[in-house]
């Protein structure tokens, strides 16, 4: 199941619930423990220890973001692993466990820690199925948290997921509200490569209309936020509610943006990017990310190299500058792309 946001809601058929993203991502492993008994979940506090009386799972505080709390409690220790201060180790574990079976889901915590992996990820996870000729399977999804803007300074901020998306083998998503984080790390848990889930920490308690019943978004494919003939934005995680911040002004000053929210960093869905602009012949693509070999950079590339003889006007990125999350308020805040850096870029664009 997969439909466009205006096609879901309260009143249109569809049972469901306002919530929080956080709630609609706990939502979604519960969903998937429930639906398939090899799906197990490993990560650093995610549960608890024992009672010493009933000798029953304490709950956890879930990680840092509670994204796993209550589960152990339904499901036990031996399907909500908690894991030693060892990214390497228990992401090379949870590799192992998908080549053998099991469908294993991993907290990495904050963005930043995937370094710590990284061999895991570059050399195992993306490249087994490859190397044993198609033979084996890696039924592993991997999610942290992403992005500035919450105060955490450089070492846990970070939005490098481009640097992800540029590894073959390994499949990257970037939710964007409540709807669609539970359908994309559905779909992700079922998907028989390894697959990461990016999650923008400015999301976490963003609310939304989640269906009740359990629902796959495919991976790989972009949405519309909102249809426009004037000019296409181009947003990622957080950054397509920054686009569509700035479509809601800029209509004021009577420009009719469209809206893509890409969804899939790996696979990428060229073709909704390349139908807008074939329609609105100016493009804005904005990302969190730092602007050297970017997802910005990667889409400019694309629309440059295929649908040049289309364009009215440059090709134009928002980013935040080439340089680590600043920890002070007043910096951080200039750090991040916002509204107001898309509608001053749109208006240099149509002249207006």
């Amino acid at each position: 199941m997969f439909e466009e946001p205006d096609k879901i809601g309260p009143g249109k058929n569809v049972e469901g619930t306002e919530m929080r993203y956080r709630d609609a991502f706990n939502q979604a492993l519960r969903d998937e423990l429930n639906n398939d008994k090899n799906v197990l979940i490993i990560g650093e506090d995610i549960s608890g220890g024992f009672d010493k009386k009933t000798k029953e799972p304490l709950d956890a505080w879930g990680g840092p973001f509670a994204a796993t709390k209550g589960l152990v409690q339904d499901f036990g220790k031996d399907r909500i692993v908690d894991a030693p201060i060892s990214e390497a180790g228990f992401v090379g574990a949870a590799i192992g466990a998908a080549l053998t079976g099991l469908r294993p889901v991993v907290d990495l915590m904050y963005f930043d820690f995937t370094t710590v992996a990284f061999d895991q990820l570059l050399s195992n996870a993306a490249k087994s199925r490859y190397m044993f000729g198609g033979q084996t399977k890696v039924p592993l999804t991997l999610f942290a948290r992403s992005g500035g803007g919450t105060g955490h300074a450089a070492q846990h901020s970070s939005a490098f997921y481009s640097i992800l998306a540029h590894i073959p083998g390994l499949k990257v998503v970037t939710p964007s509200d409540p709807y669609s984080v539970k359908g994309l790390l559905s779909a992700a848990i079922r998907d028989d490569d390894p697959v990461f889930v990016v999650n923008d920490k400015k999301l976490i308690n963003l609310k939304g209309f989640v269906p009740n019943e359990t629902y796959q978004i495919p991976l790989g494919k972009g949405r519309y936020l909102s249809k426009g003939s004037d000019i296409t934005l181009v947003g990622m995680s957080y950054t397509s509610v920054v686009c569509m911040e700035a479509a809601k002004e800029l209509k004021k000053l009577n420009i009719n943006a469209e809206v893509i929210d890409l969804l899939s960093l790996s696979p990428l869905d060229e073709d909704i990017i390349l139908e807008s602009v074939q329609k609105t012949n100016r493009i804005v693509i904005v990302d969190e990310d730092n602007p050297r070999a970017s997802m910005a950079s990667e889409v400019a590339a694309i629309v440059s190299d295929k649908a040049f003889d289309y364009l009215d006007a440059p090709v134009k990125r928002v980013t935040a500058p080439h340089t680590p999350v600043p920890y002070s308020k007043g910096l951080e805040d200039a750090f991040l792309p916002n509204s107001q850096d898309v509608i001053g870029t749109v208006k240099v664009i149509m002249g207006a």
